[in-house]
């Protein structure tokens, strides 16, 4: 089995901060998501995107840093988009009851 190495691509736009992640968002990964999350989560100027369209696997760990960054973004009345969520990490998250939650997009 190839273990799909972690990857968080950024981009700033007029409107939004978008972050790619692919690979396997989990336990191992969580320090260099939350460095690159710490740099944009409270800049509320503009969208937090984050696109999962190449991301592989989540764990309950990258699940609670998403959790995190609703609150924050919500604390801030500040919009967080999550776009391309795929099928396998889509059922992790109506499992564990935050699709509700998020505000759902596609790439432009």
């Amino acid at each position: 089995m190839v273990v799909e190495q972690f990857h968080i691509e950024q981009e700033e736009t007029n409107e939004a901060y978008i972050l790619r992640v692919s690979g396997e968002l989990d336990l191992s990964v969580v320090p260099q998501f939350r460095t690159v999350l710490g740099h944009v989560v409270n800049l509320s100027d503009k969208s937090l995107i984050l696109n999962l369209k190449d991301l592989k696997y989540i764990d309950s760990t990258g699940i609670g840093i998403i959790v995190s960054v609703l609150k924050i973004r919500d604390g801030l009345k500040a919009p967080f988009i999550v776009q391309d969520i795929p099928p396998s990490v889509k059922r992790l998250f109506d499992l564990t009851g935050i699709t509700g939650y998020l505000t759902e997009g596609t790439e432009n």
